[in-house]
């Protein structure tokens, strides 16, 4: 007999992901995501992180959806120094605080939201080349999740952050022709 996936880590391929902007109808259902203990340390209290975006100019709150169901969570950045804390080389957008609620995860729906993220970011903010996130070492399931989604490490490291180093994932826009004369940061020599 064949090993078959249990039914809450079976992929559900007929659910629409797709996002929005935080508004006060959706405020309440983001308000209400968990992630469990150990990815709080990654990804923070989904309250503060909310209200920190809303209240922030050159940030957008952006709700995952699917079906119409509030999932998860994300908070774009339009602030040049957004994530890295200096410019890229190309204009960028941070990612930040990204989380599916722990009761819809194990569902193949991470990789899906984050590539409805990207398509989205790509269109909404068509000035800016890449996304940018940093995503700390230890989090194997995100990285893997980004990945998948078509984020690149660049290989830079950031230190001290609350939960240890972190690395720079970047993905490109599509919505963009590439720009040879500004590639991807590449990794140090060592």
């Amino acid at each position: 007999m064949p090993n078959r996936p249990s039914p809450a880590l079976a992929t559900d391929a007929t659910v629409e992901v797709g996002v929005a902007p935080v508004d006060a109808a959706l405020e309440p259902a983001v308000r209400r995501l968990q992630v469990t203990a150990a990815q709080r340390l990654f990804v923070g209290d989904t309250g503060f992180n909310l209200d920190d975006a809303l209240r922030d100019p050159l940030s957008d709150a952006m709700a995952i959806l699917t079906n119409g169901q509030v999932i998860g969570f994300y908070r774009l950045d339009r602030a040049p120094n957004a994530v890295t804390g200096r410019p890229l080389a190309q204009p960028h957008l941070g990612l930040r605080a990204f989380l599916i609620d722990h009761r819809q995860q194990g569902r193949g729906l991470g990789t899906r939201a984050v590539r409805a993220c990207c398509d989205d970011a790509g269109r909404r903010h068509p000035r800016h080349r890449l996304l940018a996130l940093t995503v700390n070492c230890r989090n194997h399931a995100a990285i893997a999740t980004y990945r998948r989604a078509g984020f690149e490490d660049s290989g830079e490291l950031f230190q001290g952050g609350d939960a240890g180093p972190q690395h720079l994932l970047l993905y490109r826009l599509s919505d963009h022709p590439p720009d040879p004369s500004h590639d991807l940061p590449q990794a140090p020599a060592r």
